[in-house]
């Protein structure tokens, strides 16, 4: 065996044992727990783990990778600094795939751009084929090493070990046997361990063994696939199945594309004139003939919304789609794609004003904040696209990338069950309802202004809090699950009652 095959099977070796203590440590941060401070703890250690066997691959650092890293950092943290059940559940798909995703693009030998979707393929490669074929490396080390000069050495130890062993095991019995009649708490120790291997509970056993052990493959098998990578060829067809098809593109011809627009942009135009009459009049009571206030809030939102999106994706196929074109047909184009970011804008704010509508007649939900949202990112996106159109070297992509995942974190940051809450109890003072149950089955970041309500309200939500903080004083807490304003709102509520 040469030195370097040697070195190389040394550090596969290493990587492999790191792999499996890492599981370990992975099955007694999550096993049986729900994700608290223990999340961050482990995103952290696998980065190290990552960069550490992997830093021969690692592509030079720019300030996106830092930016994309400082994300997944801050939504790791939501699971302290947070409470929210939704972005809860949704995270455990979201940091995982961006972890993958910030893996392939920092190690993969392809070096895949952010602007490119084929980072998508090649994450997938890694995550599944790359991975996977290094699961067999992990026996074929271990049989190398096997195979070596020390495999003699290793026999003549275990030999001796296994000879000690037999020598001392009727010493052994010997010598328990006087110890437990000469002191008494010696001989209850005796008969405390049987006891508690009989609570031992051999089916968890093996659940946490298999965890560990397809954990520490898992991460092996990823980090080796990225420090010995094979090159896979996905374009190459067997000889059976004919010659490889061309990519598919979507690109359309800039005279259908005129044509298109300025069919479309005919209609809205019409409808945007239609919206202006009444539009910003609904504020005022101005509402159209024979519309309730609620039928106004309620009709044609979601279909407002469907229109929108269709927009996006027409204007992201004309921008997709440009070529070479002359002069007075790229000046048509642009203008058409104007008109549609007008109008789509006007779409939405029409949207938006209904919906606000609906809130301040039936309330504020979870739903309606995350559309609220949602309909203010495709505005963000409407202007990006809107810049494009003037701006042609503009990375859109990279903009739209950046811009998603600020927004994403930005939403998980922004405290939405307390907007709610807050939102709720303001519209109580001026209709005097108050749906008590789904304030209270919010995140427990709400406490502290439910208390400061109820106490306004003279102990109108008491009886509601106390459920909360008896089932709260009920719940058994591992450190591996802390969370903040769990603490906090249970420390609160027991300061308010016990006032």
């Amino acid at each position: 065996m040469t030195d370097e095959t040697e070195l190389k099977l040394n550090r596969s070796l290493a990587a492999l044992i790191v792999a499996f203590l890492l599981a370990i440590v992975h099955q007694l941060l999550f096993y049986g727990k729900l994700p608290g401070v223990s999340y961050p703890i482990f995103v952290c250690l696998f980065y190290v783990y990552m960069l550490y066997y992997a830093k021969a691959k690692m592509r030079k650092l720019t300030k996106l990778s830092y930016f994309w890293f400082g994300a997944i950092f801050l939504l790791s943290m939501t699971y302290v600094l947070f409470h929210n059940l939704f972005y809860f559940g949704l995270n455990l798909l979201v940091i995982p795939v961006l972890i993958l995703l910030h893996m392939t693009y920092l190690l993969s030998d392809k070096r895949p751009s952010w602007s490119q979707f084929r980072i998508l393929w090649d994450t997938l490669e890694h995550l599944l084929p790359q991975n996977f074929r290094h699961w067999g490396t992990v026996f074929k080390d271990v049989k190398s090493s096997s195979d070596s000069k020390v495999k003699d050495g290793r026999k003549q130890v275990l030999g001796k070990v296994f000879t000690g062993l037999a020598i001392s095991l009727p010493i052994l019995l010997v010598v328990i046997t006087l110890l437990a009649s000469a002191d008494g708490v010696f001989h209850l120790v005796l008969i405390w361990l049987p006891n508690m291997l009989d609570r031992i509970s051999f089916g968890e056993i093996i659940v946490r063994t298999l965890w560990v052990l397809l954990i520490g493959m898992g991460l092996f098998g990823l980090v080796w696939g990225f420090v010995d990578s094979k090159v896979y060829d996905w374009n190459v067809q067997p000889r059976e199945y004919g010659p490889v098809q061309a990519p598919v593109t979507f690109k359309v011809d800039p005279v259908i594309m005129t044509t298109i627009l300025i069919a479309i942009n005919t209609v809205y135009v019409l409808f945007v004139f239609v919206q202006f009459s009444y539009l910003f009049g609904a504020w005022e009571g101005m509402l159209p003939e024979g519309s309730s206030y609620a039928d106004y809030a309620r009709s044609g939102f979601f279909e407002l919304i469907m229109v929108t999106a269709i927009n996006f994706v027409i204007l992201m196929l004309a921008l997709g789609s440009e070529g070479k074109r002359g002069g007075l047909l790229q000046k048509v184009i642009n203008i058409m794609l104007y008109i549609l970011v007008g109008c789509s804008t006007v779409m939405l704010y029409s949207a938006y004003t209904r919906l606000t509508l609906y809130e301040e007649a039936y309330g504020y939900t979870t739903i309606r904040f995350l559309v609220h949202a949602f309909m203010i990112f495709m505005g963000l996106l409407l202007i990006l696209a809107a810049v494009r159109i003037v701006v042609p070297r503009l990375p859109l992509a990279k903009c739209y990338i950046v811009l998603g995942l600020t927004s994403y974190v930005v939403m998980n940051y922004i405290g939405m069950d307390v907007i709610i809450a807050n939102k709720n109890m303001e519209r109580y003072e001026v209709s005097g309802k108050l749906d008590a149950d789904y304030l209270v089955g919010l995140s427990p970041e709400v406490i502290p202004s439910l208390i400061k309500f109820s106490r306004k309200e003279d102990g109108m939500l008491d009886q509601f809090l106390k459920n909360k903080w008896w089932d709260g004083a009920q719940r058994e807490r591992k450190w591996q699950s802390f969370n903040f304003p769990e603490y906090q709102a249970q420390r609160e509520l027991e300061k308010y009652f016990a006032q």
